[in-house]
């Protein structure tokens, strides 16, 4: 059996706007994913901007920070068998038109800058990206 393993979910801010946030978690809790820290903020520019930085350059980076930055979004730390892979597969292609149905993107996603939700694509990724919004303090062990 593979090692359990953490990864770091963004409810971006259309997922909170659109009142989808119980029904995002919720498919994570159905699959046996274990949340391990939960919080609602408002995202700061700076946040954005380590968040988002591996695509810092490209012509969509303005408008990715423009679409969450001084708006509410929900971190979440998940922790499961093969977390990194299992979340990637439930959260669907990065364009919600071309997901999956049965993906989150797919059935709830409508744009693709702002297509409801963040996912961490590798345990480096997760590395890198959970202490952006997390102190150790906070997780549940």
């Amino acid at each position: 059996m593979s090692a359990l393993e953490k990864t770091f979910v963004l409810l971006k801010p259309s997922c909170v706007e659109r009142g989808l946030i119980g029904e995002v978690i919720s498919r994570f809790e159905r699959k046996g994913l274990i949340i391990k820290g939960l919080k609602m903020m408002t995202m700061r520019k700076e946040m954005a901007e380590r968040l988002y930085e591996v695509h810092k350059g490209k012509e969509f980076y303005d408008k990715l920070l423009s679409v969450v930055t001084g708006k509410r979004v929900v971190a979440i730390l998940l922790e499961g068998r093969e977390a990194v892979i299992v979340v990637r597969k439930m959260i669907g292609a990065t364009d919600p038109a071309k997901a999956e149905p049965g993906t989150i993107r797919g059935d709830l996603g409508l744009d693709l800058t702002d297509n409801i939700i963040h996912a961490s694509d590798s345990k480096e990724s997760y590395m890198r990206e959970a202490p952006i919004f997390f102190d150790e303090s906070e997780l549940l062990s």
